[in-house]
């Protein structure tokens, strides 16, 4: 899609916003901040509970250990 708009606009004429769409872009992101396995609210009272909380992530997050496997 981005060929095919660099080949029909002016070159001079040519910015990021008239090459790309941003709506799947925000799209992709909202997704993957809402509903990625990474994406969760961390108890910020006790800085003992943080830091486990980091390890915990860090540990099951994408590519680590599974709860089955653990």
């Amino acid at each position: 899609v981005v060929r095919e708009r660099m080949t029909t606009q002016d070159v001079e004429a040519i910015t990021p916003q008239t090459l790309i769409n941003i709506r799947p872009v925000v799209a992709a992101i909202k997704e993957f901040f809402g509903t990625s396995q990474l994406s969760q609210f961390m108890d910020q009272n006790n800085p003992l509970s943080g830091l486990t909380h980091k390890r915990r992530l860090l540990a099951l997050g994408p590519g680590g250990l599974s709860r089955e496997r653990a």
